[in-house]
């Protein structure tokens, strides 16, 4: 066994034994891409990734092209680098999906917001109901700001239509932190409620997630 193995099986043991917490950012960073780069130390490069971008949380948000600059990583230890928040946001979403009944503000917005988590930009998602407010379909629907041109609200009516809706629930999220609905917000809301009303289906809410919290446009009275 080399030095480096020893070492491997030593980080390996204190994850077993005392969990993630346990770890330094940098150790918990090496011994991910022990996985991706098997045969190379990988102290050195999760130390030179933490500092190339300023931060562990930071190294995650990094693109592909940028990870691969870091000497060391190449395309199997960028991907898996890339894949850890995406897996990350499809384990919160999993549990959710049999909850197919969301007939309330709380039920709607507890939904929501595992499909926002760690996002770094400003997504939009529609739901689609049937009358008794079964969930028909869950759907990210753009990436950008609802005041961004971007937003296409005859897709949205069109998703509407396909899925044989009775109503839905537009949601997308403030990256500044500000949960509040801007003044873009409510124009965006008021232009997909009107669209909607004329194929005779209804903008039940409009909601905005940030930093795991979430308000409602309904109960606001804005929609």
């Amino acid at each position: 066994m080399s030095g480096n193995d020893g070492h491997r099986d030593r980080l390996r043991a204190r994850f077993q034994s005392s969990g993630l917490d346990s770890l330094h950012d940098h150790e918990a960073l090496e011994l991910l891409l022990f996985y991706a780069l098997p045969r190379i130390d990988t102290k050195q490069i999760a130390r030179d990734l933490i500092e190339r971008f300023g931060s562990f949380h930071a190294v995650f948000d990094a693109p592909i092209e940028e990870l691969k600059k870091i000497k060391g990583v190449g395309n199997n230890a960028a991907m898996l680098i890339k894949l850890i928040i995406p897996l990350s946001r499809r384990y919160m979403i999993t549990p959710n999906r049999n909850s197919k009944i969301l007939n309330s503000t709380e039920k709607a917005g507890r939904y929501l917001i595992p499909y926002f988590s760690a996002e770094r930009d400003e997504v939009v998602y529609i739901m689609c109901f049937d009358a008794k407010y079964k969930l028909l379909s869950c759907k990210e629907m753009f990436r950008g700001s609802v005041s961004s041109a971007s937003i296409n609200v005859r897709k949205i009516v069109e998703h509407a239509l396909e899925t044989n809706s009775v109503s839905v629930i537009i949601a997308h999220n403030h990256i500044s932190g500000v949960t509040h609905p801007s003044r873009e917000d409510k124009d965006a809301t008021r232009r997909i409620g009107e669209a909607l009303k004329t194929v005779d289906i209804t903008l039940a809410d409009h909601i905005i997630i940030t930093d795991g919290n979430y308000i409602s446009m309904a109960d606001l009275g804005l929609v």
